[in-house]
C-alpha cells in the first residue's frame, strides 16, 4: 500500500536504477529526487532533472537528506535543509559536467584539465563542509576557497557572474540595486584576484586605509655538510642589510655537533626558525640571509700541539650568503618551503672576519677561500604573509615543529598594544689592547656577566640566538694572534624589567695561550652600567669602556670597588676627582668598543618624557616639558601611552588655568600621532583607556573651552597648523568631552546639565562659522575647513550618547547647511564636502528614519546641486547608493514612502539628465581611453544606472501619478518621458553590465518594463490626439523594440534550468513589452501612417524574436500598416520596399526561421483575404515569403561549413530574384559585391569578373555624382565605371580570359581617347596588347562539364528538383566532380540511371543527385570553322560563351539483330540549354530547356568512318612533314590498328549493315546515305595506301616483318572491299607505287600502344573487361563514340544488348556510386565473330574513361620502346582532359566523333612535338583542312617544306568533296584532340620528296608548316619538356544558319567551290563531291536532292540550312580544330 512520506522526502541517487520495473524510473547517480510516497522497500516520486514524470525506485538507491517542505501535499516544495553554499556547489558542478565534456571536444585541453582540477577540489571542499568536523574560523575559509573557484570556473566557461555577499549569493529582491551592483563589482574583482592574484580593488570612500601586511620569512637547516672539521659547531643565521651595512634581525643560533646533526637529539628534523615582521619596504632592501659558522674546539685546527685539548675555545670558521632578492620571486610563485644550497666560505685573513660576509656579497675573492665540494648548508625557505595569529592559523605544522621566533632588531611598522617587549642588543664591536711584552700577539677572549646592583651575576640574561636557551656569561670568539679584534657579534640581553635600574655589564679580557697548560688569563675588565643617574637607558650609540687592569687574583667580589670609576669618557666628565689609590688602573692606552640598541616597550631614553611622567618633582618645569612633549618619539609616546594620559589630565585638573592650553595641544599632538598607521593599532588602546581608566571628570570644560577658543581664532590667524591639527583629533577630543561630561554627570547626578547643552550648541556655532568662512583667498583656511569637514562624521555616535537622534540630526543639518554652495568654493573643497556627506550617510545617525526625514533634504540639495554642473559624479553615486541601500532596507517603515518621494522630486530629472551627459561623453570619449577620465568610464555608468534604477524600482503607482501630475505643461512632461525612454534605450545599447552580469540585467529589464508599463498610460493620455507628438511616440517604439531583442531575454538560447528559474521569476518579459506594444499601436488610431515606413523595420526585428506569442502579437501589424498606406496612398509600396529591405540584412544577422516564414504568411494571408485589396496584398505576401526562403537557403548556406559552390549557388539565386522579381536595385548592387567576394575567395577570376560586369552594366560614362556605397567612395559615375572595368579588367586576366577583358580594354580605351587622356589610353593599349600576347603563349586548360539534378524535397530551395550543368575545376574528371558534390551534400544519394526521375523522388524528403559529364556545343562555330585562326583561339571559343551541351544514349530499335547490333544501333541524342552562358556569374546554371533527337544506325557509321579517315590523314601528314622524327611506332600502331580491324571484320560488319540489298530496299530513302559510307570507306581504304608507302619510307629494318603483315593483311582489306568497288586496286600508292595527289584532309591521330590503353581515363568508373588482342572493334567504339556507348566483351563473351553490357560493367566496376553511370557499355573482343568485332582502328576501342585491365601481353599491338616510355608515363599525370564521352551518364564511351582518347592525343603530343597552323590564301575553304598541331612545349621552326600528300583536286569528278557528317556535331579531330589538331593543310603541299606525282592545279605551299613558328621533334631528344599546364578537351562546332538548323560539324568544301580541270590526274582518287549538309525531311520522308548538292539526311529535327551555309559550315568547323589547345 502507497503511503506519503513524512519525513522522508529528499535524496541523493547512491546508484544507477535503470527502471527495469513497470513504472520505473530511471535514475543516474547523483541525481536528486522529491520522494512522495513509499511502499515496501520502494520509493514514489520524481527526479528534480524532470519533475513532470513520476515513477518508482528502490529505496536503497536513496541517500535521504534533510529538507524543508513547504505547500504540503500535491502541489509541495522541498528545499533541501543545507547550507546554501552546498547546494550552489552541487548545482554548479552538475552544469560544468556536461560543459567540460565539451571542451575535450574542442580540443580545449588546457582548459579542460584545470577545470577538472578545480572541480576534483570543489568536490573536496564540499566534503569537507558537509563533514561538519569544521572550527568556524576553517568554515569560512573553505566557503571562501570555494566561491573563488566557483566564480573562476564560471568566468573560464563563460557562465553568469553569481553576486554574493560573505560567500553567500544574494537575493536581488532583498538588496538595493546600487548594492547589488557593487557585489557585482567585487565579485568580479574577487575572480579577477583569483586569476591574477593582484589586489587591484580601490579603496573606496568610509573605508579605513589597510593595514600594511607584515612578512615573514621561514627558515629550516636541512644539513650542514662538512667532512674535515671534525669539531662541534654553532650556525649562527641572520638577515643582513647591504645597502646600510647592518644586521636587522635577531640571530637564530644552530648547535651542530662534528657529525653535522643536532648536538641536542631532540632537535632533529626542528632545527628551524621564522623571522619576523619585514615590512614592504624591508622586501625591498638588499637584503641577504647570512649564516655565520663557528667552531668549538683547538685554537688551530690542523694543530693538535696548540692548546691542551680539554681547553675548547670558539673560533671562527667560516661564512655562506643567499640574497633573498634572488630568491624572491621563486618563492612567491611556489606556497610550499623550498630548498637552497649555501657555500660555506673560509676566511683568509682571521683580523677581517667581521667583514667576511660583505666580502663575500662584495665577491671580494682575495680575501675568501672558495670551499670545497663537500662544504654546504642546505636549507629551505618559505615566505609567510599575515599578522602572527593568521600565520599560526594557517601554518599550524610549522609550529610544532619547535620554532624559533627571530624578531627584528627594533620595533615592527606596526607597533601592537599588547606587545610588552623588554630587550636590550648589544654588539661586541671592537678592542685594541697592549702586546705586554709579548713577541707575538694575544689571543683574547671576552667574558661578558650581567650584574645586579648588588653585584649577583643575573641567571639567564644573555641569549646568543633564538633557538637555544639563554645563559648566565657569554664568551666571544677568539681571534689567533690579534690585538686589534672585531667581533662585531650581537647578543641579545632580556633583562627584566624589575632588574634593569642599578644592573650593570662587566667584560673580562683574557689571553688565551697554547703554550703551557694553555690556561686563559685575565689581564684587563672593563665595565657598563644599564641606565643613567636620570633615569634614561643605555643610548642607542656605540660606547667606548674605558680598559682597566687586573690580573688572574685579583677580585670582583666587592663591585663596589670598580663601580665607583668611570666605565666611559661621559662618566668621568661627570665625576673628575677620582682617588688614584684605587685597585683598579685604567689601561689608557687600551679601549674596549660596544654599542647598544633598547627595544623596549617599559624603558625610555628619552629625558623629556621621563621629566612629564616625573613632574611632580620639578613642578616649575610643566612648562617646558608640556612644550617639549611634540618633540620625543612616537615609539616612546605609544609605549608610555596611559602614563602620559594620565599625568596630562593629573595637570589639567592641578592647574586649569595655568596649564589648559599646553595640555589640550598634547592631547590634539598624541591623538593625531594615533592617526600614524605605525601606531594606528593603538586607537584601542586610547578607546580601551577612555572607557575605563580615563578619570578627568572636569575636563569637559577646558576641552570645550580650547576647541571653540581654536575654532573662533581660525579667521584672524595667518598660520593654522595648530587649529588644522586639533580640527582632526575632533573624534577623540569628543571622546574626551563626552566621557568627562558622563563621569561629572555620574558623580555629580546630572548637574549642569544645561550649561554642558548650551556650551556645546556654541560650539557647533563655531563649527558652523568656521564653515562659512570664505575661504577661496585663503588656502590655510581652506585646510582649516577640510580638516573639520572630515572629522566631523565621527563626532555623531558620541553625540548620540548625550543628546536624541533629532538634536544631533539638528546640530548636523545646521553644520551642512551652513557650508557655501558648489559655486562658491574650489574643487578640492568640494570633494572634502561630498565625503564628508557621503560619511554621514554612511553613519549609524543616517540609520534612524527620524534623523533621516531632517537630513536627506540638505544632502539631496548638495547631490543635485553637484549633478546639474557634472562635478564630483563619483563620490556622489557613493553617497546616492548608500542612501538607496538604507532606504531598501528600511522599506517596511512608513516613512519610506515620504523619503522616496523627496528623492523622486529631487534626483530622477537630474539623474536622467547626469546619465544623458556621461553616455555621450563615454561615447565620444571611447578613442581617448588614454587619459584617465572618471566620468566616461564604464564604472561610474554603471553606478548612476545603478542609483536610477534603484529609484525607478522604490516607486509605486503614488510616486508615479505624483510625478506625472507635477509637470507644470505637456512639453516638460515631453522632456521628461523623451530623457528616460532615450536613457532605457541606450541602457540597452551600450554594454553598461558585461554579459555575466546575468542577475542585474534581468533586473534592470525587469524596472524597465514596469516602468514603462506606468509612462505608457501618460504617453497615450497626453499625446495622441490633437497634441499628437511624432518624437516621443518614435521614442517609445523604439524603447519597446530595443527590449524585446535584447540579448540577455532570449531565453531560447539558455539552458533549460536557467530558463525555467527565469521564467518563475519574471515570467517572458519580452511577451509583457509586446503585449505593451501592440495595445500602445493600437491606440495611435490615425497616427500609424507616421510611422511608416519608418517603423517597419523595428517591428520586423521584433516579429523575428524566436518567442512565438510575440510573432502572433506582433506580425499582424503589418496588415495595420499595408492597410492604412492602402488607404492613404492607394498602395503599400513603401512597406513593401521596407519591409523587403529590412527582411534581407535582418535574415542574414541570423534572425527568423522556417516557422516564422510560415507564421508570417498564414497570419497575414489570412488578414488580407478580408480586404478589398486582397489581390495586390496576396501577391505582396507570397513575393515576401518567397524570398524569406531563398533568405533562409542563403543565410543556412553562409553560416554553415558550407562549400562555396552552394554558397554561390544560392547567392546568384537570390541576387536574380531581387533583380526579376522585387526589383531591388540596391540590394542586386549588394549581393553582386557578395557574390564577387565570394568567387574571389574561390579563385574563380573569370565568374567575379562577369559579376562585377552586372554592376558595371548599370553605370553610364556620366559625370553625374554618386553616393558614397558600400567600399565605393563619394564620385561621379564615370570614376566608379572606370575603376569598376579596370577590377574586371583585372580578374579576367587572373582567370585567363583575355578575350572577354578585350572589349573593355577597347571601351576604356575610346573613353581615354575622347578625353586625351594619353597615359591612360597609352597604358590600356599595352595592356591589352599583353593580352593577345597571353592568348597566343600561355597555356589554358579546358573545363569539363556536367550535368547535375537535385531531386528531392531536403535541397536547399534555389536547388530543389532542378537541372543544372556545371564548369568542372581545371583537371577535374567525372569520378573528382561526383565525388566533389557527394561531399557537398553529405546526405545525398547518387542516382544510378540516366533516365528522369518520378515525382515520389521529386516530392520525398530526402536528396538524390543525378551527375553525368556533357558536351559543349559552341556557340562561335564561324571562328571555329575560319582557316588561319589558331588553334589556341579556338580552342577558348570551343569552352567559352557556351549555351548549349549534349549527351547520347545508345539504344536498339526495334528486334535487335543478332547477327549484326548495328544494323539497329540507334543514338539517343539530349541537348540542354540554360539559362545563361558558361562562364558567367557562377560556375553552374540552371537548364532550360532539353531537346531529344534520335541518330539512325547509317548516319553513325557514317560519322564513325569519317573521323577515322580524318585521323588517319591527320597522323600520315606529320610524318610527311617530318614533324615526327625516328619513331614509327605511333603510325605502325594506327595502321595495324585500322587494317587489322578491317580485315577482321570492322568494316565488313557496316558492310553486311547497309550495304545488304534487304536493308537498301527496306530504306530507299538511305540511297545516298549509304552511297555516302562507301565513298568513305574507298577513302579510307586510299589514305591507308599512303599510310603505308610513309610507313615504308620511315620504317626501321627490325619492323620490316610488321610492316609486311601490315600489307598483306591490307591487301585482305581491300579484297573484301574490291566486290563493292571495282577498280581500286589501281588507287593504292602501297600497291602500286605511284599514287595519285588529293586533297583530303588528314587528320592527325594517335593510337594506343598495349602501355598507352593502360593510360586511358585514370577516372573512369569502371576497367575495360577483358580486351583480347589489340584490334577490337573500332566501328563499334565509333558508333558508341558519339552515343557514349561501346560494347566491349572479353574473349568467349557475346554482348546481346546494351542491357546485358550494363549487367557486365556492373560486375566489372561495384561501387554503387557509379552505377548506372556505366549504361550500356559493349565490349568487343576481336575473336569474336560478333558483327561488331570488325573495326577501324582497334585501337579506340578502349574508352577515354576506362582503364584496361587486360595485361600487356594480351593484346597484339606494337608498344612503344623504353625510350618513350617516359612521355607515356608522364601522359599518366597529364590531366586527361576534353575527352569526355558524349555523355557522362556513359562514362565508358570510346571516343568522340571518332577520335583518340586524351592519353593518346597528350601522348602523340608528346611524341610527334608541334605544328603550328598554316594556311594558303589561294585554297579554298576544304583544301586548308580545319585541324593544326600546335603546342607550345615546342617552338623550333622547320627548315624545309615537308613532304606532304598530295593537295587535293577540286575538278568536275564523281567524286565530291567529303561534307559534314550530319549527324556529328564534332569534326573527327576538333572534339577530342586539343592537343593534336591535325591540319588539312599540313596535306596540302608538293611531294617534293615523295614517290607520289604532283597535282598541276594546286600549286604547291609555301606558307605551310615552316611558314609559322613551330617545333622539329628528334627523336633522340630528351623527352621531358617543361610540363605546362594544358586543357585538352573535346568540343562541337554548332552549324547556324539563318534557320537555327541543329548543330552538326562540317568538314567538306562548300557546295560552291570550283572544281578543278579534269584532266589532270590526281594523285589519289579524288574522294567523290558529296556535300554533307544537312537535308530537310518533309513529313512523307522524302529527302530533296540537288545535282551539285545532295545533302545527306541529318538526325530528326534538322531542318534544312540553305547552300549558302555550306562554306561558313565549314570554316566554323575548322575553327573549331583549331580551338582546341
Amino acid at each position: 500500500m502507497w503511503t506519503p512520506t513524512e519525513e522522508e522526502k529528499y535524496g541523493v541517487v547512491i546508484c544507477s536504477f535503470r527502471g527495469s520495473v513497470p513504472q520505473g524510473l530511471v535514475l543516474e547517480i547523483g541525481e536528486t529526487v522529491q520522494i512522495l510516497e513509499k511502499c515496501e522497500g520502494w520509493y514514489r516520486g520524481v527526479s528534480t532533472k524532470k519533475p513532470n514524470v513520476k515513477g518508482i525506485f528502490p529505496a536503497n538507491y536513496i541517500h535521504l537528506k534533510k529538507a524543508i517542505v513547504s505547500n504540503r501535499g500535491q502541489y509541495e516544495t522541498v528545499v533541501p535543509l543545507e547550507d546554501s553554499i552546498v547546494t550552489e556547489v552541487t548545482a554548479t558542478l552538475q552544469e560544468w559536467a556536461s560543459l567540460w565534456k565539451q571542451l575535450y571536444v574542442k580540443h580545449k585541453v588546457d582548459l579542460f584539465y584545470k577545470l577538472r582540477h578545480v572541480m576534483n577540489e570543489l568536490i573536496d571542499l564540499r566534503r569537507q563542509l558537509l563533514s561538519g568536523h569544521l572550527t568556524q574560523d576553517q568554515v569560512r575559509e573553505v566557503k571562501r576557497h570555494i566561491t573563488v573557484r566557483l566564480d573562476w570556473g564560471n568566468e573560464h566557461l563563460g557562465l553568469d557572474l553569481v553576486p554574493r555577499k560573505d560567500f553567500e549569493v544574494v537575493d536581488s529582491d532583498q538588496i538595493s540595486v546600487s548594492d547589488l551592483y557593487k557585489m557585482h563589482l567585487s565579485s568580479r574583482q574577487s575572480v579577477q584576484q583569483s586569476t591574477s592574484q593582484v589586489d587591484t580593488m580601490r579603496p573606496r570612500h568610509g573605508e579605513t586605509c589597510r593595514m600594511p601586511v607584515p612578512h615573514h620569512f621561514f627558515l629550516s637547516l636541512k644539513s650542514f655538510t662538512y667532512n674535515t672539521i671534525g669539531e662541534d659547531t654553532d650556525v649562527f643565521f641572520s638577515l643582513y642589510d647591504m645597502r646600510e651595512g647592518k644586521q636587522i634581525s635577531e640571530r637564530f643560533l644552530v648547535r651542530l655537533n662534528k657529525n653535522g646533526g643536532p648536538r641536542n637529539p631532540e632537535k632533529i628534523e626542528r632545527m628551524c626558525a621564522l623571522f619576523t615582521d619585514l615590512s614592504s619596504k624591508d622586501m625591498k632592501r638588499d637584503l641577504y640571509i647570512v649564516a655565520h659558522v663557528i667552531r668549538i674546539g683547538r685554537m688551530l685546527l690542523n694543530d693538535s700541539k696548540k692548546g691542551p685539548p680539554h681547553l675548547h675555545y670558539r673560533r671562527p670558521y667560516g661564512c655562506a650568503v643567499l640574497s633573498i632578492l634572488d630568491v624572491l620571486q621563486s618563492l612567491t610563485e611556489v606556497k610550499e618551503e623550498k630548498d637552497f644550497v649555501l657555500k660555506v666560505y673560509t676566511c683568509n685573513n682571521e683580523s677581517e672576519w667581521s667583514q667576511i660576509h660583505e666580502n663575500i656579497i662584495r665577491k671580494s675573492s682575495a680575501k675568501y677561500s672558495a670551499p670545497s665540494a663537500s662544504h654546504g648548508l642546505i636549507i629551505s625557505l618559505q615566505l609567510l604573509r599575515g599578522d602572527m595569529e593568521q600565520i599560526r592559523r594557517e601554518n599550524p605544522m610549522i609550529f610544532n615543529r619547535g620554532l624559533a621566533i627571530t624578531r627584528k632588531l627594533g620595533f615592527p611598522d606596526v607597533i601592537m598594544p599588547g606587545d610588552i617587549r623588554n630587550d636590550l642588543y648589544l654588539t661586541l664591536e671592537k678592542g685594541d689592547f697592549e702586546r705586554g711584552g709579548k713577541s707575538v700577539q694575544k689571543n683574547i677572549e671576552v667574558t661578558m656577566y650581567v650584574l645586579y646592583a648588588d653585584g649577583e651575576i643575573l641567571k639567564d640574561c644573555i641569549s646568543l640566538g633564538s633557538g637555544e636557551p639563554n645563559r648566565s656569561s657569554y664568551h666571544s670568539f677568539v681571534l689567533y694572534h690579534s690585538n686589534s679584534p672585531r667581533w662585531g657579534e650581537i647578543i641579545k640581553l632580556p633583562i627584566p624589567i624589575d632588574r634593569f635600574r642599578g644592573s650593570h655589564l662587566r667584560f673580562e679580557f683574557r689571553h688565551c695561550s697554547t703554550k703551557d697548560k694553555g690556561e686563559k688569563k685575565l689581564f684587563g675588565f672593563a665595565f657598563s652600567t644599564l641606565m643613567r643617574d636620570d633615569g634614561t637607558t643605555l643610548s642607542d650609540d656605540i660606547h667606548e669602556l674605558y680598559v682597566y687592569k687586573c690580573d688572574e687574583n685579583s677580585t670582583f667580589n666587592n663591585h663596589a670597588l670598580y663601580l665607583g670609576l668611570p666605565c666611559c669618557k661621559e662618566d668621568y666628565n661627570g665625576c673628575p676627582n677620582i682617588p688614584s689609590s684605587l685597585i683598579f688602573q685604567r689601561s689608557t692606552k687600551e679601549s674596549f668598543f660596544i654599542s647598544t640598541q633598547l627595544s623596549s616597550t617599559k624603558l625610555t631614553q628619552n629625558v623629556d618624557l621621563l621629566a612629564l611622567l616625573k613632574w611632580k618633582a620639578f613642578p616649575d618645569r610643566i612648562m617646558d616639558v608640556l612644550g617639549r612633549l611634540r618633540h620625543v618619539s612616537g615609539e616612546e609616546i605609544v609605549k608610555f601611552l596611559q602614563d602620559i594620559l594620565d599625568t596630562l589630565f593629573v595637570i589639567l585638573d592641578d592647574n586649569t588655568e595655568k596649564y589648559g592650553l599646553l595640555v589640550f595641544q598634547s592631547l590634539v599632538f598624541i591623538i593625531n600621532l594615533l592617526r600614524d598607521i605605525k601606531y594606528f593599532h593603538f586607537r584601542p588602546v586610547m578607546d580601551t583607556y577612555i572607557q575605563k581608566h580615563f578619570a578627568g571628570a572636569l575636563a569637559y570644560k577646558e576641552l570645550i573651552r580650547c576647541l571653540k577658543w581654536y575654532m573662533d581664532c581660525s579667521a584672524e590667524l595667518i598660520r593654522q597648523d595648530h587649529i588644522q591639527e586639533a580640527m582632526r583629533a575632533l573624534e577623540y577630543l569628543f571622546k574626551f568631552i563626552v566621557q568627562s561630561r558622563i563621569l561629572y554627570s555620574r558623580a555629580t547626578c546630572g548637574m549642569e546639565e544645561e550649561q554642558f547643552r548650551s556650551s556645546i550648541q556654541e560650539l557647533f556655532q563655531s563649527i558652523r562659522f568656521v564653515l562659512s568662512l570664505d575661504s577661496r583667498n585663503s588656502e590655510t583656511l581652506l585646510f582649516t575647513q577640510a580638516a573639520l569637514l572630515n572629522s566631523f562624521p565621527t563626532i555623531f555616535d558620541e553625540l548620540l550618547q548625550m543628546f536624541t537622534v533629532q538634536e544631533v540630526a539638528e546640530f548636523v543639518r545646521g553644520t551642512l547647511g551652513s557650508m557655501p554652495s558648489t559655486v562658491h568654493i574650489g574643487q578640492s573643497m568640494d570633494v572634502v564636502k561630498l565625503q564628508s556627506i557621503a560619511r554621514t550617510v554612511d553613519s549609524r545617525l543616517f540609520s534612524f528614519s527620524e534623523s533621516r526625514r531632517i537630513l536627506l533634504p540638505v544632502v539631496l540639495h548638495h547631490i543635485h546641486l553637484h549633478l546639474r554642473q557634472q562635478k564630483e559624479l563619483l563620490i556622489c553615486s557613493g553617497i546616492l547608493g548608500s542612501i538607496f541601500s538604507i532606504v531598501k532596507t528600511s522599506s517596511l517603515e512608513a516613512d519610506v514612502m515620504e523619503e522616496v518621494e523627496m528623492m523622486v522630486e529631487s534626483l530622477l530629472d537630474v539623474l536622467l539628465q547626469t546619465l544623458l551627459t556621461i553616455m555621450s561623453k563615454s561615447h565620444a570619449q571611447e578613442a581617448v581611453r588614454g587619459q584617465r577620465c572618471p566620468q566616461c568610464t564604464a564604472e561610474i555608468t554603471g553606478e548612476y544606472v545603478s542609483c536610477l534604477l534603484s529609484l525607478l524600482r522604490q516607486m509605486c503607482d503614488t510616486h508615479f501619478q505624483h510625478l506625472l501630475d507635477n509637470f507644470q505643461s505637456k512639453d516638460e512632461l515631453k522632456e521628461f518621458l523623451l530623457k528616460i525612454f532615450c536613457v532605457f534605450r541606450n541602457l540597452m545599447k551600450m554594454s553598461v553590465f558585461p554579459r555575466d552580469w546575468m542577475v542585474m540585467r534581468l533586473l534592470t529589464s525587469n524596472i524597465i518594463v514596469t516602468t514603462v508599463q506606468y509612462l505608457s498610460s501618460a504617453l497615450h493620455k497626453n499625446f495622441t490626439e490633437t497634441d499628437f507628438d511624432f518624437k516621443v511616440w518614435n521614442s517609445y517604439f523604439s524603447l519597446a523594440v530595443l527590449f524585446i531583442n535584447q540579448p540577455s531575454l532570449q531565453l531560447e538560447i539558455i539552458t533549460s534550468a536557467k530558463r525555467k528559474k527565469i521564467l518563475d521569476k519574471y515570467g517572458d518579459m519580452r511577451v509583457m513589452m509586446a503585449y505593451e506594444l501592440f495595445s500602445m499601436w493600437q491606440n495611435l488610431g490615425e497616427h500609424k501612417i507616421h510611422f511608416i515606413p519608418g517603423m517597419i523595420g523595428p517591428f520586423l526585428g521584433v516579429t523575428l524574436v524566436p518567442q512565438p506569442e510575440v510573432r502572433n502579437i506582433m506580425i499582424p501589424i503589418f496588415h495595420d500598416m499595408m492597410d492604412w498606406e492602402q488607404r492613404k496612398n492607394g498602395n503599400f509600396k513603401q512597406v513593401e520596399a521596407e519591409l523587403i529591405d529590412k527582411l534581407d540584412s535582418m535574415v542574414s544577422e541570423g534572425k527568423g526561421d522556417e516557422s516564422y516564414r510560415e507564421l508570417f504568411s498564414l497570419l497575414l494571408l489570412e488578414k488580407v483575404e478580408q480586404e478589398t485589396w486582397r489581390e495586390t496584398g496576396i501577391s505582396f505576401v507570397t513575393s515576401v515569403t518567397r524570398l524569406m526562403e531563398r533568405l533562409l537557403d542563403y543565410r543556412d548556406c553562409m553560416k554553415g561549413e558550407e562549400t562555396e559552390n552552394k554558397k554561390i549557388g544560392c547567392t546568384v539565386n537570390l541576387m536574380n530574384f531581387y533583380k526579376s522579381e522585387i526589383n531591388k536595385e540596391e540590394m542586386y548592387i549588394r549581393y553582386i559585391h557578395k557574390l564577387c567576394d565570394m568567387h574571389l575567395q574561390a579563385e574563380n577570376y573569370t565568374e567575379a569578373a562577369f559579376t562585377l560586369l552586372l554592376y558595371c552594366e548599370l553605370l553610364q560614362w556620366e559625370d553625374r555624382p554618386l553616393r558614397e556605397f558600400l567600399h565605393y567612395p563619394s564620385q561621379t559615375e564615370w570614376q566608379r565605371k572606370e575603376g569598376l572595368c579596370r577590377k574586371i579588367i583585372h580578374y579576367f586576366n587572373k582567370g585567363k580570359s583575355w578575350e572577354f577583358g578585350i572589349p573593355l580594354c577597347r571601351e576604356l580605351a575610346c573613353q581615354y581617347e575622347s578625353l586625351y587622356d594619353y597615359q591612360s589610353l597609352s597604358w590600356i593599349r599595352k595592356m591589352e596588347a599583353s593580352y593577345y600576347d597571353n592568348i597566343m603563349e600561355q597555356q589554358r586548360l579546358e573545363p569539363e562539364f556536367f550535368r547535375v539534378g537535385f531531386y528531392g524535397r531536403k535541397f536547399p530551395f534555389f536547388l530543389r528538383n532542378k537541372e543544372y550543368v556545371c564548369r568542372g575545376h581545371d583537371y577535374e574528371r567525372l569520378e573528382a566532380f561526383q565525388q566533389r558534390m557527394l561531399s557537398e551534400f553529405p546526405q545525398a544519394v547518387a542516382m544510378q540511371h540516366p533516365n528522369h526521375p518520378d515525382d515520389a523522388i521529386l516530392q520525398c524528403d530526402a536528396q538524390y543527385l543525378q551527375i553525368y559529364a556533357v558536351t559543349p556545343i559552341p556557340d562561335y562555330v564561324d571562328v571555329l570553322q575560319m582557316d588561319r585562326v589558331p588553334d589556341r583561339v579556338k580552342s577558348f571559343y570551343r569552352v567559352n560563351n557556351v549555351r548549349k551541351f549534349r549527351y547520347d544514349r545508345p539504344f536498339h530499335k526495334g528486334p535487335k539483330d543478332k547477327e549484326n547490333e548495328f544494323k539497329s544501333l540507334w543514338i539517343e541524342r539530349t541537348t540542354l540549354t540554360l539559362t545563361h552562358s558558361l562562364p558567367g556569374i557562377s560556375r553552374w546554371f540552371e537548364v532550360e530547356r532539353r531537346e531529344l533527337v534520335e541518330v539512325s544506325p547509317l548516319e553513325n557509321a557514317i560519322q564513325v568512318v569519317e573521323n577515322k579517315n580524318q585521323e588517319l590523314r591527320s597522323l600520315i601528314s606529320q610524318y610527311q612533314h617530318k614533324q615526327v622524327h625516328g619513331n614509327i611506332n605511333l603510325l605502325s600502331m594506327c595502321l595495324n590498328g585500322v587494317i587489322d580491324a578491317a580485315v577482321n571484320g570492322g568494316i565488313a560488319r557496316y558492310q553486311e549493315a547497309f550495304f545488304d540489298k534487304d536493308y537498301i530496299n527496306k530504306h530507299p530513302g538511305d540511297a545516298e546515305k549509304i552511297t555516302q559510307l562507301k565513298e568513305l570507306m574507298q577513302e579510307q581504304v586510299h589514305v591507308l595506301g599512303v599510310g603505308l608507302a610513309v610507313h615504308e619510307k620511315f620504317v626501321h629494318p627490325e619492323m620490316r616483318p610488321l610492316h609486311k603483315k601490315l600489307i598483306d593483311q591490307f591487301q585482305m582489306m581491300r579484297a573484301s572491299l574490291y566486290h563493292e568497288f571495282p577498280g581500286l586496286d589501281k588507287l593504292s600508292p602501297a600497291c602500286s607505287g605511284t599514287s595519285t595527289p588529293r586533297g583530303n584532309v588528314l587528320a592527325s591521330h594517335s593510337p594506343m600502344s598495349p602501355e598507352s590503353i593502360k593510360m586511358t581515363h585514370r577516372h573512369s568508373p569502371m576497367n575495360l573487361m577483358g580486351t583480347g588482342r589489340h584490334s577490337s572493334s573500332s566501328l563499334s567504339s565509333h558508333a558508341s563514340s558519339e552515343a557514349g556507348n561501346m560494347v566491349m566483351l572479353g574473349d568467349g563473351s557475346m554482348g546481346d544488348a546494351p542491357e546485358d553490357l550494363y549487367h557486365h560493367m556492373q560486375l566489372a566496376y561495384p561501387n554503387p556510386r557509379y552505377q548506372g553511370s556505366v549504361t550500356n557499355v559493349s565490349v568487343l573482343s576481336s575473336s569474336q565473330a560478333s558483327p561488331s568485332s570488325s573495326s577501324l582502328s582497334s585501337t579506340h576501342s578502349a574508352p577515354s574513361q576506362m582503364i584496361t585491365s587486360a595485361p600487356s601481353s594480351a593484346r597484339g599491338s606494337p608498344s612503344l620502346p623504353d625510350k618513350y616510355r617516359h612521355a607515356r608515363e608522364m601522359m599518366l599525370l597529364l590531366p586527361t582532359y576534353r575527352d569526355r564521352p558524349s555523355s557522362a551518364m556513359y562514362p565508358a564511351a570510346i571516343l568522340e566523333n571518332g577520335q583518340p582518347p586524351n592519353f593518346q592525343r597528350a601522348l602523340f603530343q608528346q611524341v610527334v612535338g608541334a605544328c603550328k597552323p598554316c594556311s594558303d590564301p589561294n585554297l579554298s575553304v576544304a583544301e586548308k583542312g580545319h585541324y593544326s598541331l600546335h603546342f607550345d612545349a615546342f617552338h623550333h621552326p622547320l627548315g624545309d617544306t615537308p613532304p606532304a600528300l598530295p593537295a587535293r583536286t577540286l575538278r568536275k569528278s564523281p567524286l565530291h568533296p567529303i561534307p559534314a557528317s550530319p549527324t556529328s556535331p564534332q569534326s573527327g579531330l576538333d572534339g577530342s584532340n586539343s592537343t593534336l589538331s591535325g591540319s588539312a593543310s599540313s596535306g596540302v603541299s608538293s611531294l617534293s620528296e615523295s614517290n607520289f606525282g604532283h597535282s598541276s592545279e594546286a600549286p604547291p605551299r609555301t606558307d605551310t608548316m615552316d611558314s609559322m613558328p613551330s617545333q622539329a621533334w628528334n627523336a633522340d631528344e630528351d623527352l621531358e619538356p617543361p610540363y605546362l599546364p594544358v586543357h585538352y578537351s573535346l568540343s562541337e562546332s554548332a552549324v547556324l544558319d539563318s534557320i537555327k538548323a541543329q548543330p552538326c560539324r562540317s568538314h567538306s568544301a562548300p557546295g560552291c567551290v570550283i572544281p578543278q580541270d579534269p584532266m589532270d590526274p590526281p594523285a589519289l582518287p579524288p574522294k567523290p563531291y558529296h556535300p554533307r549538309l544537312p537535308a530537310l525531311e518533309h513529313d512523307e520522308g522524302v529527302l530533296l536532292r540537288e545535282e551539285t548538292e545532295r545533302p545527306r539526311g541529318l538526325h530528326r529535327k534538322a531542318p534544312l540550312p540553305p547552300g549558302s551555309a555550306k562554306e561558313e559550315q565549314a570554316r566554323m568547323a575548322w575553327e573549331h580544330g583549331r580551338g582546341e589547345q
